[in-house]
C-alpha cells in the first residue's frame, strides 16, 4: 500500500500531491520554449504526461518525489522537490533537488521557498547528509536559487549529461551541493 505524499506548506507556497488537473498547465509549461530553454526540446502532451507518470511513481517507489506547487492566486504553477537521477555520474547516487515554473510566477521568490520547504523535509524527515542540484552552465535563474539556497559550486564536480550527445549545446553542467 502506498502512502500518499505528505503536503509542505510555506508562508505563501504549498507543496502537494499532484493532480489529474496538474496535467494541463504542467503541459502547457512543457511545451514552452522559456521555460524549456534549458532542456533537450519541447514536450507534447503524450510526453509531459509521462513525466508526472514518472514522479508519481518516483513517490512510490522512493518515498519522495517532486511536488506540484500552488500559491494563493494559482492552483498550479509548477514543481519542485527531491529525485534520485536515472543517470551515472561522479557523484551518483545521490538526491537531487529541481524546480521548474511558469513564467508568470518567476522573479517572486516562490522557487527558493518551495525549495526551502524541500530541502528542509529532505534533511530533518528523510535523514538525508546531502542534496545536490544540477542545471546547464548557462541556466543563471536556477544557479542564483542555488546560490539563496546556501548551496556550494565547486568547478571540478562540474560535468557533462550523460544523457546528451557530445558537443550538444546544453551538455555542460554545474553541480551545487548542500549538506545537512
Amino acid at each position: 500500500m502506498t502512502t500518499a505524499p505528505p503536503t509542505l506548506a510555506g508562508a505563501r507556497v504549498v507543496l502537494r500531491p499532484w493532480h489529474d488537473e496538474d496535467r494541463a498547465p504542467f503541459a502547457a509549461m512543457s511545451a514552452d520554449a522559456r521555460v524549456m530553454e534549458f532542456f533537450p526540446a519541447l514536450l507534447s502532451r503524450a510526453e509531459s504526461d509521462a513525466v508526472v507518470d514518472n514522479i508519481q511513481a518516483h513517490f512510490a517507489r522512493h518515498g519522495f518525489g517532486v511536488w506540484a506547487i500552488e500559491v494563493p492566486d494559482a492552483p498550479f504553477i509548477g514543481f519542485t522537490g527531491l529525485a534520485v537521477p536515472r543517470f551515472t555520474a561522479a557523484f551518483t547516487p545521490c538526491v537531487e533537488i529541481a524546480w521548474r515554473l511558469a513564467p508568470a510566477h518567476w522573479g517572486k521568490g516562490y522557487a527558493t521557498e518551495a525549495a526551502r520547504l524541500a530541502l528542509r523535509h529532505g534533511f530533518e524527515t528523510l535523514g538525508l547528509a546531502e542534496i545536490v542540484a544540477m542545471a546547464v552552465e548557462a541556466n543563471v535563474r536556477s544557479r542564483a536559487v542555488m546560490e539563496r539556497l546556501g548551496m556550494s559550486h565547486d568547478p571540478v564536480d562540474d560535468f557533462d549529461h550523460p544523457s546528451l550527445r557530445d558537443g550538444h549545446p546544453l551538455r555542460r553542467h554545474v553541480l551545487y551541493r548542500l549538506k545537512s
